[in-house]
């Protein structure tokens, strides 16, 4: 069955098989079938076809509304806990401990690590003397979005505070090589601690402090995944972030 719809528009626009392909960087035969034989090309190639002719991709093509098909489970996700609370700290500094390219921190505060293991500042020297690139990006305690996050969680001031006293432990690591220390001003969603590629993600849940939200447990298991969206979401934030300065 052709695709009439589809034909129309390219008419309108004044498109042949041969310059919409070329213009979408497609095989012209292709574009042939979907007109003539009424084939469906990938999604990706679909709506940009549709960005070309202004026309709504399912409009062109309804089928493509169809959802896809969900997997029970990811394969890159290792465990999944109810709460923060639930996760011993020792996952934590094992997986900084076993990093030997890449350590990444994203959180508003996350004090209890140096209060529930005090040699943090010693184990984070220790890999980045190794070569380790190690990034840590704590909250602004004078941006508007952690006085909200204090807000919504119910913790007042608190969590400024607290982002005072994660800066004061980890300012002694302002200037050792290897070590970044920077602070932000972003609405976080998800604290993230990265070790190479493994990745422990505390999911923020409006009104519950993230020692009370989940916390998942993923292992990255190749290109596009789950783990890379989170780690190109620490890289969009730590590009907006300040660098911590010596006292």
């Amino acid at each position: 069955m052709s695709n009439e719809r589809l034909r129309a528009a390219m008419t309108a626009g004044g498109w042949t098989c041969a310059t919409l392909a070329a213009k979408t960087e497609v095989d012209p035969k292709s574009v042939e079938r979907w007109v003539n034989q009424g084939r469906v090309p990938r999604r990706a190639t679909a709506v940009r076809v549709a960005e070309v002719l202004g026309e709504n991709v399912h409009a062109l093509w309804p089928a493509l509304r169809q959802a896809r098909a969900a997997r029970a489970v990811s394969p890159e996700l290792v465990a999944l806990y109810d709460q923060r609370a639930d996760v011993p700290v020792s996952r934590f500094t094992d997986l900084f401990a076993q990093a030997r390219e890449h350590i990444d921190v994203l959180v508003y505060a996350a004090v209890f690590l140096h209060e529930a293991y005090p040699r943090l500042n010693d184990l984070l020297r220790e890999r980045a003397a190794e070569g380790c690139s190690i990034r840590i990006a704590l909250g602004d305690a004078d941006s508007e979005n952690v006085r909200q996050r204090g807000e919504e969680e119910r913790f007042g001031h608190g969590i400024e505070s607290r982002c005072r006293l994660a800066l004061m432990h980890y300012r002694p690591l302002v200037g050792v090589p290897g070590v970044e220390i920077r602070t932000h001003g972003t609405a976080l969603y998800n604290s993230l601690y990265r070790a190479d590629d493994q990745l422990l993600v505390n999911a923020h849940v409006w009104g519950a402090n993230a020692f009370a939200s989940p916390v998942w447990h993923l292992r990255r298991s190749g290109d596009g995944g789950v783990f890379d969206t989170y780690a190109q979401s620490f890289d969009a934030v730590w590009a907006t972030a300040t660098p911590a300065q010596e006292e």
